[in-house]
Parts: C-alpha cells; sequence; structure tokens
C-alpha cells in the first residue's frame, strides 16, 4: 500500500466482501429491552466479519433472517433457523424476486451498482434498508472531529455505475471513498426516508482476517521490546465487530435512518493506554519504546503500522471522528480488555501456517531492526 489510506480502504473491502466463517456466541452487553415485534430481516452477506455477528444477535432477539450470499463459504455452519438465499451481486438475484422483508441489512457493497440492481427488485419489498458504509466516505481526512455532516469524496471517473470490484481494487485510494458514497445516494435515491447509514472506521475484534487490530495483542502477549508509533496520547478509534453488528440491529428495530459515525470508544483512547490495557491483559512483559513519525518515515515502516494514524499526517480524522450521535442512539462499547481477550482466543485456533504469518504490522527481524537503529540514533544524538 502507498499511503495508510490505501490499506484502510482495502483492509475494509477485504473485511467486507470476504467469507471469514461464522463467529459463535453474542453477548448481551448493550442489549436493550424486547423488540416490540419480530422482524424479517434480509442480510445481503452474512458470512463476512460483522455478519455472522448481526445474524445471531438477531436471531438471539426473536427475528426471523433470511441470507442472500454465494453459498461458498461454510455453508453448513449458518445456525438451521436461518434461510440461506444462494445468488450474486454481480447480476444473479433471481433468488431476491417476489419475496417481502421488514428490513434489508446491506453488507458488502462497494459500488454503487450493486445498491441499484438491488433496489430494482427489493423496493417497494422492504421497509427499510441498512447500508453498511465507511468513514472513507469524507473528502478531507485531514481535518479532525468531523461530524455526518461533513463534505463526502466526489467520484471523478467516466462512470461509476460501470466500475467494478476490478476497477476499484486496481485504484483503491482513488475509488473506495468516492464509490461507497456515491452507493450511499444510490441506497436513499431508491429507499427514500427508508435509508440507515452506518460509517465505520477500523472494525476489530475475533473474526478480523485483516491483522490490523490482531497485530497488536499477538505483539504485545510476546513480550519483550516492542516498537510503539509516535507518542502515547496519539488518538485511537476502533469498533468491536460484536459492538457494530448488534448496535446495527437494535437500530434497525427502532427503524432509524439517518447516517451515523460507528466507530468507538465513547471516550479518547490514546496509543499508550490501548497497549497497556493489552500488557495487563495478557500478563506480558512487554516493555514499550516510543519511536517518532519522522523516524518511521525515514524507515519505511510508517504505511506499515496497522490502526495508528500519525498526528502529522493528512489522515488523522480517521482516529479523531465526531461520534456524538451514534453514542445518543445507543452506541455502546466493549472493553479493550475484552476485545483482545477476544481476538486472541480466536487468532490461537488459527491454522498455525496462518498464525505465522501476520497480514498486517512488521516482521519481528524488521522490528529488530529499527529498533537498533532508533537507539542509535538516539544515543548520537545524547
Amino acid at each position: 500500500m502507498s499511503t495508510r489510506r490505501d490499506f484502510l480502504k482495502l483492509s475494509a473491502l477485504v473485511s467486507g466482501s470476504a467469507a471469514l466463517g461464522l463467529l459463535p456466541g453474542v453477548s448481551a452487553l448493550g442489549k436493550s429491552s424486547a423488540p416490540a415485534k419480530p422482524l424479517r430481516m434480509l442480510i445481503l452477506g452474512g458470512t463476512g466479519f460483522t455478519g455472522p455477528q448481526q445474524v445471531h444477535y438477531a436471531l438471539s432477539r426473536g427475528h426471523q433472517v433470511t441470507v442472500f450470499n454465494r453459498g461458498r463459504t461454510h455453508p453448513g455452519e449458518l445456525p438451521k433457523e436461518v434461510e440461506q438465499l444462494i445468488g450474486d451481486r454481480n447480476g444473479k438475484l433471481e433468488a431476491l424476486k417476489g419475496r417481502t422483508w421488514d428490513v434489508c441489512i446491506d453488507n458488502p457493497t462497494s459500488l454503487p451498482v450493486w445498491v441499484h440492481d438491488a433496489a430494482q427488485i427489493l423496493k417497494g419489498n422492504v421497509g427499510h434498508y441498512t447500508f453498511i458504509s465507511t468513514i472513507s466516505v469524507y473528502s478531507d481526512t485531514s481535518k479532525q472531529g468531523m461530524d455526518e455532516n461533513a463534505p463526502l469524496a466526489k467520484y471523478a471517473g467516466p462512470d461509476a455505475m460501470k466500475e467494478t470490484q476490478a476497477t476499484l481494487r486496481a485504484n483503491i485510494g482513488g475509488l473506495y471513498g468516492p464509490l461507497k458514497a456515491l452507493s450511499e445516494a444510490e441506497a436513499e435515491k431508491w429507499f427514500p426516508g427508508k435509508t440507515l447509514i452506518v460509517r465505520p472506521g477500523y472494525i476489530v475484534g475475533p473474526g478480523d482476517e485483516s491483522d490490523r487490530f490482531t497485530y497488536w495483542p499477538v505483539r504485545v502477549e510476546r513480550g519483550g521490546e516492542v516498537l510503539a508509533p509516535g507518542t502515547a496520547n496519539d488518538p485511537i478509534q476502533i469498533i468491536d465487530a460484536r459492538d457494530l453488528a448488534e448496535w446495527t440491529i437494535r437500530m434497525v428495530e427502532q427503524g432509524v435512518t439517518g447516517p451515523f459515525n460507528a466507530v468507538g470508544p465513547k471516550s479518547r483512547l490514546g496509543m499508550g493506554k490501548m497497549l497497556n490495557v493489552m500488557k495487563e491483559t495478557t500478563g506480558s512483559d512487554a516493555r514499550f519504546t516510543w519511536v517518532d513519525d519522522k523516524f518511521l518515515e525515514d524507515q519505511k515502516i510508517i504505511d506499515s503500522i496497522p490502526i495508528w494514524t500519525s498526528t502529522k499526517g493528512q489522515e488523522i480524522g480517521y482516529s479523531t471522528m465526531n461520534i456524538n450521535k451514534a453514542v445518543s442512539h445507543g452506541l455502546t462499547f466493549r472493553s479493550i480488555a475484552d476485545t483482545t481477550r477476544a481476538t486472541l482466543e480466536w487468532f490461537r485456533k488459527q491454522p498455525p501456517a496462518r498464525q505465522s504469518r501476520m497480514r498486517a504490522g512488521i516482521t519481528a527481524q524488521r522490528e529488530a531492526e529499527v529498533l537498533a537503529a532508533w537507539r542509535t540514533k538516539s544515543n548520537t544524538a545524547a
């Protein structure tokens, strides 16, 4: 990835569209009273990162759940109560015809044509449409404290409706945010007054195959000298996939519409606090060496440090979103300790080969090299 912005966008694309397996169990944290009535829910996707959590939580609250996906990953692991419709967002939508639902939750869409095509079948047949978007829709991520009214990214290509997954991946930095913004607009066009738009940032927790967050509890648990980026006060914003999924279902139950920034936690979280909680949670002997932004850039690893964003860079907005609106509508947050424990429990169950090759962060060898260079620089300066 050439920039941190590209890393966030491609990671989000992978997390949103790849089938990562169903995750059992839901927590009572943040549960409101039982919904007024059971809903018939259609979940587009449902076997990705947050989708399984939506499925289990919806079932636990008495809803009827139908999922629509390609049926290629863990098809036998859906709860027996779930109806599965087989199809493909790329033109194979016949299974949706002739059906009605109270709610549709659209998880994997990154192309406006996907919303358009589904809407030709679902308009008039669903009472509420939820579109899972991203904070990457904002045009200027150098601004801090952006709320839902901040300007959105503009599409500059020839025809957004002709963009494909291939063209998106080929130009992730230039297309992801604008196409998500257009997808939001497409949802509101076809489901006016009925659309909830959820804009998460870094989604973390058990099941995150990107390893963006996972890198840190794994690295801290290993102990020893740990390269820590920037300063301990640098802001971090994340959202546990379970919190996001459960809040989304509760919002759907209430029929809420409009855009919401869905990141956390509720109060400011610094990089130092996050790492220290991980240390305490794992009982590690980790020692954190804070390395400044300029040195990380000189070492050409600044874009390889996951979750953290430099306060001196152009993407600090990703870590300082205004979430007052979502909090006022009941968004709740698990503790960093809870997310750390659950992430490590999930990661330890992965095959050894998978555990040995982290998909984000830097290798142990590269970390040692950079720390040695930092000590040399610090000693010279002293």
